[in-house]
């Protein structure tokens, strides 16, 4: 059951907020009385309950009558007492966050060959958008028809984003695409795509019919590969997360000769 503990009042400071509701004006030891918190502590209940703006008191009477903030009120108060917490607590955390970043960086690289695999096409755009995050200098990115199974429009405007966010950083992107792929891609995304990246100094995309499947080369060293599903062509089964140098120069070298004979869009 829902109370107004859920939105940070204590148990007394509830009681006596529903007391004052309930009986109109009275004095802090008629509540004391009525909703059994001590005497000895009704006091500080109450000037909790003022100073969160849930109660107004009469100074001029004798003894200090006390009277309950209509509910409505009350509430949108303690909601947006509620927001300004998690707003400053979200602060301190971006701030945590930046004063870590330096200490949790990795000395060295990963060294020699190592991958990880996500199974299923939500783990897969998880995954793929992680190691977009991760790039630091380059992205050769190829995209051949998206599967059924994704939502071509949200996962759109997340990579939009991460190649955004990569090109702000410093990256350059590189992406070569099936040319069917426009057709399915929303008109307001590919508009998008046009606003926010067309132009940039470190952006360009061009497309090729002699593209078969999707995969996304990362820093000349690391490689995120689509894996379709071997019942369904059709359909995303995985995608290999995979680091290996050479393997990622060779993957270069025919990403860079598909690139020359690829033909120019502007979007």
């Amino acid at each position: 059951m829902t109370t107004l503990r859920d939105l940070g009042l204590s148990e007394y400071e509830s009681r006596t907020y529903r007391e004052l509701l309930e009986h109109g004006p009275t004095t802090a030891k008629e509540l004391s009385s009525a909703s059994d918190v001590p005497m000895g502590r009704i006091y500080d209940v109450l000037n909790a309950l003022e100073g969160n703006g849930l109660v107004r008191s009469q100074s001029a009477s004798r003894p200090k009558k006390y009277v309950a903030v209509e509910p409505d009120t009350a509430l949108d108060r303690l909601v947006d007492a509620r927001k300004r917490e998690l707003d400053q607590q979200a602060e301190r955390y971006e701030s945590v966050a930046a004063d870590l970043i330096d200490d949790l960086d990795t000395a060295d690289a990963v060294q020699g060959q190592f991958w990880t695999a996500a199974v299923g096409p939500e783990e897969t755009v998880e995954l793929f958008l992680e190691r977009l995050s991760a790039a630091d200098v380059r992205i050769y990115h190829v995209a051949g028809l998206p599967s059924a199974q994704i939502d071509i429009g949200e996962v759109g405007q997340q990579v939009l984003e991460s190649f955004e966010a990569a090109l702000a950083r410093g990256v350059s992107v590189q992406a070569l695409i099936d040319p069917d792929l426009v057709e399915t891609i929303p008109e307001e995304l590919n508009e998008q795509f046009s606003t926010r990246l067309r132009g940039h100094e470190n952006y360009r995309i061009r497309a090729s019919t002699d593209i078969d499947g999707t995969f996304t080369l990362i820093d000349s060293e690391e490689l995120c590969i689509e894996v379709p599903n071997p019942l369904d062509s059709s359909e995303v089964f995985a995608m290999i997360n995979f680091k290996d140098a050479a393997f990622a120069d060779d993957v270069r070298t025919v990403f860079e000769e598909q690139w020359d004979d690829s033909t120019p869009l502007d979007f």
